[in-house]
């Protein structure tokens, strides 16, 4: 890749971040419903088993895997949406960059807004659910590993059904059951470390699954772009 093509992908990246950034905090009440619905679900998922120490601590990882699983689902309708009313996403199929370059991008953004701060608040959370302190870090490093696969998934589902209008609960029944395998050997990884187990099989199979979605999601949300917008 020569230099001015590499200036010119990360002058790209720049500027739809920054623009999506401004758009965020314009935002901010929308912003902030992702986290505020994980939150209540943990919440609701608290007191509904009375509060129990060794009952919380069973569930603890399934209920946080799933609380950020659905708050994910909240913002997934409009990755793409708004852009395609506005008429951006025709500019992004003309800039001089690739389109899957600008997915990804996008795509990261939308992990940094709706992961990414329950990511930083699981550690109060696990606590308000009684999960054991030699769990957490296995809990941190599966939600670090596998929130950007949802994140990925769900870009290429959004990009499939973005020319159609109230497409909310067909996005959601699309990604929910792609969603299954991550959060199989996420919350898995916990239960085993709760079981004594080794966990590196499962943090490893997420690795391997991050790494096969940075290298195919992208490109297929360009190609799903292009035929929902022809």
């Amino acid at each position: 890749m020569s230099v001015a093509a590499h200036t010119g992908l990360l002058a790209s990246a720049r500027a739809l971040a920054l623009r999506d950034v401004r758009l965020v905090w314009r935002r901010r009440g929308d912003a902030l419903q992702p986290a505020m619905f994980a939150v209540l679900v943990i919440v609701l998922f608290a007191l509904a088993l009375g509060g129990e120490p060794r009952v919380l601590a069973q569930v603890a990882a399934a209920v946080l895997w799933l609380a950020v699983l659905l708050a994910g689902q909240l913002a997934l309708d409009g990755l793409f949406r708004s852009d395609a009313d506005d008429g951006s996403l025709e500019q992004w199929m003309l800039a001089p960059v690739p389109l899957s370059w600008l997915v990804l991008v996008r795509t990261a953004m939308h992990w940094l807004t709706t992961a990414l701060p329950l990511l930083l608040a699981a550690p109060l959370l696990a606590e308000l659910l009684q999960l054991p302190h030699a769990q957490l870090p296995v809990l941190l490093a599966s939600l670090a590993l596998g929130t950007p696969i949802l994140s990925l998934i769900g870009a290429v589902i959004a990009a499939l059904t973005v020319g159609m209008k109230r497409s909310g609960i067909l996005v959601a029944l699309l990604a929910l059951p792609l969603y299954v395998p991550v959060l199989v050997f996420g919350a898995g990884s916990v239960a085993a470390a709760a079981q004594g187990l080794d966990v590196q099989g499962a943090l490893l199979l997420l690795a391997a699954g991050l790494v096969a979605a940075l290298l195919l999601a992208p490109l297929a949300a360009a190609a799903a772009l292009r035929i929902s917008l022809n």
